[in-house]
């Protein structure tokens, strides 16, 4: 499978590593790309390009990238470029502003998440959001000893999100399918809910695990 992925920061090149440790063709884009010499320098088998570059590159692509950048890099990505295309939502609403009390503050509301809004100005591609409720040191094939962690993720289109799943499962992750685009007003959150203990108490070494019956 060939993966664009849209970013440059520690999400981006952890995922674009991920993806090339389980045999993918993966090109990583950036506004600079001079940017990702040293990812490029540590993967020789990978690509490094323009965000267009990487967004025409993947038949999959991941965003993650800050929030506020979000719909920016999308345009430099090229609409027709993201067309018919699973788009992996890593990105979190997160406002420039400092945490109060170690809750992080979002630019969104309890009714209207960002992946929603990226899906309503993005039509033709397939958000799906993943990977957004987790450090970037646990996203590929994390060991937890009490076992694979709960990855919860939500778009519209089903077979988008089966997909994702199936990445998911190669990763080393459970996956919880919560629906269509809507659910991302409630998993955007868990960003603040993973952060609390970090900054807090300095703990970062943790992730989420949904127990059923």
């Amino acid at each position: 499978m060939k993966v664009g992925v849209l970013g440059s920061g520690s999400v981006a090149t952890t995922l674009a590593s991920g993806f090339l440790k389980h045999g993918h063709d993966v090109m990583i884009g950036s506004r600079t790309p001079a940017k990702l010499a040293d990812w490029a320098a540590k993967n020789p088998k990978g690509a490094t390009g323009t965000f267009a570059a990487a967004a025409a590159f993947g038949q999959v692509l991941v965003l993650a990238v800050k929030g506020t950048a979000a719909v920016d890099v999308l345009n430099l990505a090229g609409a027709d470029n993201l067309k018919g295309k699973i788009v992996m939502d890593a990105v979190n609403p997160i406002a420039d502003a400092p945490p109060d009390h170690g809750v992080l503050r979002l630019f969104t509301t309890h009714d209207q998440s960002l992946m929603e809004d990226l899906q309503r100005k993005f039509p033709a591609a397939h958000f799906v959001k993943v990977f957004n409720s987790v450090g970037a040191a646990f996203m590929v094939n994390p060991a937890f000893p009490g076992g694979k962690p709960t990855m919860f993720i939500c778009g519209n289109d089903e077979s988008a999100r089966k997909s994702v799943g199936k990445i998911l499962d190669e990763f080393g992750w459970e996956t919880a399918d919560m629906g269509g685009a809507e659910s991302a007003r409630a998993i955007e959150p868990l960003c603040m809910l993973w952060c609390l203990p970090g900054f807090l108490r300095n703990e970062w070494t943790h992730a989420f695990k949904m127990i059923k019956m």
